[in-house]
């Protein structure tokens, strides 16, 4: 074996290891990256030629955490790892970001990249170390590469930034962003804040820049270590410069005009195809079905270069805006009568119907991950079906994109939404678009707020979201940012910023930069102007709800909140869950018990109040301490000859004594109550050692006039007081 490793040391002294060649050396590459007992074993494989009519890059990145790597089973009946879950699909799309504009223009073999965390600390988060290990690989390969890329987690703790920071250390964090970058650009950030300013998340990614470089420059020494400087060679397309040219010559000042005609999207989509059309007719039925790949190539490289020369030149977009202008805008709330909020978001021709339904603790979305266990109040779906881009294809579920999307979305709102005592309630969002032409995630925050404010969720602020992009002239020097991109500006841009936040701050940001050498100044340009743009979108959504619902509506099912001891716990649930299961039958209502910090927060939930009142009360009765003077509605439960056992709270009874059935003589129990009968009894005492309970009834009746109390019977030498119905020196309980 011939094992070559670097070392990367943090600036907070932590050390990062990479090794190679010991594991999975049949790989184009693989390296181990290690930091402390956390290890990620990273494998590149690459085919040796294209497939045919491929003209784009087809990258593939898998990221897995196995369970054993922490020492733990996989949960289902199998017992193995499944399908890759929302978690590991975020950290394969943060790899894929980084790594995919990196790869040479014309380089469309298809590319393989595995991930798998095979040993985990439990504090360590192994997300941060998963781009380095993925670049790592393809440092010690051979495949063509613009590299090497890292990436690292910055998080702000009492006002220190943090590399690579800790499960608890990011608890207390209010910046929590994911950079990528190279040697020498930033490439992608993904992440989520707390009202932050845009210049603290600058110098956040400053902060991480770096760090990075001190990784990038370890895989460089580590490619020369192994002696992969030298790629192999490729071809994968095949050019004609003549029919470039007269592509060229053709087209580009028709596709000029029609982007200036700022026309609605599909019809400019069909002018385009129209223009291609026109040039493919002049060719021979030979020429045009032979050089058909050329010909959508060049085609697409003339349609972008009049679109970004318009942008530039005269600071036209697409649609006839300016570079600063926000698309019209229009809301609605509370659209869909029978959902628990709902509200409809259309910024030009992208729009996102969403809901917001309200659950139990039982509907909360369960965890059980490598190194996350646990359960999530609040969740956030995104659905993307076809029909929303006008595409006749069907729709096949969830992909990676919708849970992306989902997930930067969620990340915006989660912050504002209220928890615990302020909001007992489970929180489902869901987003689909109905139409879109560029940043329906944006849409999907704005909706969002409003669905929650026509729920009635008390969320703290309002958060809007923004798409920015950006055209730049290379070499000339020239670049325009633009607000609120359209989906082709997406497409033929050098840039997609999204931003989110409130009025005071930044919440959430996603940026992918699809260029070499983007300043900080145009990215502070971008923020700035991103600011600007989502409080321009926040004043539209405010014309239509600028605060939560006063109160839920009607047919929400409510939830009432206590909190009980630790130690009647036990007690409510009962043995077997016999107690709360007979509450919950009796009763119509759900209940759910979590123990917190050494108490119980049992939420009941149901859409009847006094069925709902009803087992608040009997919980409270369980729970309830019993004080001596307090009186009592009880129920006869049991007669004996001596007095009566009287349920005062649920569980717990005590003795009515015959000589306190009355002020007057009773010679039996049955004249005064019966088993079934309700009775008001005050308690006298209760024994602390054993929760004895002595009651009374006729502590609650006026004395008679002229009462004489009857002489006590002496007590026999020796030995304990006689009581009614028993011999002298008989024990008697005073409570079940």
């Amino acid at each position: 074996m011939n094992i070559v490793k670097k070392t990367i040391q943090l600036s907070d002294g932590r050390e990062i290891e990479i090794e190679t060649g010991k594991l999975a050396k049949q790989a184009d590459g693989s390296v181990v990256v290690k930091m402390g007992k956390t290890m990620l074993l990273a494998t590149v494989t690459c085919a040796k030629e294209a497939r045919e009519d491929v003209d784009f890059m087809p990258l593939s990145v898998e990221y897995k955490e196995k369970y054993a790597s922490a020492g733990r089973y996989p949960g289902g009946f199998l017992k193995r790892e499944g399908r890759p879950n929302d978690s590991e699909i975020l950290v394969s799309r943060l790899i894929d970001r980084a790594l995919r504009p990196l790869f040479p223009d014309d380089f469309h073999a298809e590319v393989f990249v595995t991930v798998n965390l095979i040993s985990a600390e439990k504090e360590i988060m192994p997300d941060a170390l998963a781009g380095l290990a993925a670049s790592a690989a393809l440092a010690v390969s051979d495949i063509p590469f613009n590299g090497p890329i890292s990436e690292a987690r910055v998080a702000r703790i009492n006002g220190e930034f943090v590399i690579n920071p800790t499960f608890a250390q990011l608890v207390e964090a209010d910046i929590d962003i994911m950079v990528a970058a190279t040697l020498d650009n930033i490439m992608m950030v993904e992440g989520e804040m707390k009202e932050v300013a845009e210049a603290d998340m600058l110098a956040a990614i400053k902060f991480a820049h770096e760090e990075i470089k001190k990784q990038c420059q370890a895989q460089i020494e580590l490619m020369e270590a192994v002696g992969k400087t030298q790629k192999r060679a490729y071809c994968h397309e095949t050019q004609d410069e003549e029919l470039r040219a007269a592509i060229h010559e053709f087209c580009y000042d028709k596709c000029y005009q029609i982007a200036k005609a700022a026309s609605a999207k599909h019809d400019r989509t069909d002018a385009f195809e129209a223009v291609k059309a026109e040039f493919v007719a002049t060719l021979s039925e030979e020429d045009a079905a032979a050089k058909k790949i050329m010909i959508n190539r060049y085609y697409h490289d003339v349609e972008k270069e009049a679109m970004r020369n318009l942008i530039l030149n005269e600071g036209i977009r697409l649609d006839g805006r300016g570079t600063k202008d926000i698309r019209p805008i229009w809301c609605e709330v509370d659209y869909l009568p029978a959902t628990h909020g709902s509200a409809i978001f259309t910024r030009g021709e992208t729009q996102s119907l969403t809901t917001v339904t309200l659950g139990t603790r039982l509907d909360m979305k369960s965890i059980d991950e490598v190194l996350v266990e646990g359960s999530e109040q609040f969740v956030l779906h995104y659905n993307f079906p076809p029909f929303s881009t006008g595409d006749a294809k069907p729709y096949r579920g969830t992909g990676r994109r919708e849970i992306g999307h989902g997930n930067l979305a969620l990340r915006a709102l989660k912050f504002v939404v209220p928890k615990g005592e302020e909001n007992p309630y489970a929180v489902r969002v869901v987003s689909d678009i109905l139409e879109s032409n560029g940043s329906s995630s944006m849409a999907t925050v704005c909706a969002g707020t409003l669905a929650l404010m026509d729920a009635g969720i008390k969320i703290k602020k309002p958060v809007s979201g923004i798409a920015m992009g950006l055209i730049s002239g290379g070499k000339s020097g020239k670049f325009a940012v633009l607000s609120d991109i359209l989906g082709d500006e997406d497409h033929l841009g050098d840039m997609d910023f999204k931003v989110t936040g409130t009025k005071d701050g930044i919440t959430a940001t996603q940026m992918d930069i699809k260029v070499d050498g983007l300043s900080y100044e145009i990215l502070e340009q971008a923020l700035e102007q991103a600011r600007q743009g989502r409080l321009h979108i926040m004043g539209e959504m405010m014309k239509t709800m600028s605060e939560p619902r006063a109160e839920l509506k009607p047919h929400v099912p409510r939830i009432v909140q206590i909190v009980i001891p630790g130690e009647f716990i036990g007690a409510v649930i009962g043995t077997g869950g016999k107690v709360i299961q007979e509450i919950q039958k009796t009763t119509g209502t759900t209940i759910t018990i979590t123990e917190q910090d050494g108490t119980g927060v049992v939420d009941i939930f149901g859409d009847n109040k006094d069925n709902m009142d009803a087992a608040l009360a009997w919980i409270k009765g369980i729970t309830t301490v019993p004080e001596a003077g307090t009186v009592y509605n009880g129920k006869v439960v049991s007669i004996l000859e001596f007095g009566a056992f009287v349920q005062i709270l649920p569980g717990k009874e005590g003795l009515l004594h015959i000589s306190e059935l009355d002020w007057k003589k009773v010679e039996k129990v049955e004249d005064v109550v019966n088993v079934g009968d309700m009775v008001e009894v005050k308690l006298l005492e209760m024994d602390p050692k054993n929760g004895k309970m002595r009651l009374s009834r006729k502590a609650l009746i006026e004395k008679p006039e002229g009462y004489v109390e009857p002489e006590r019977r002496p007590r026999p030498e020796g030995g304990r007081p006689s009581r009614p119905g028993g011999r002298p020196g008989d024990r008697k309980p005073f409570n079940r």
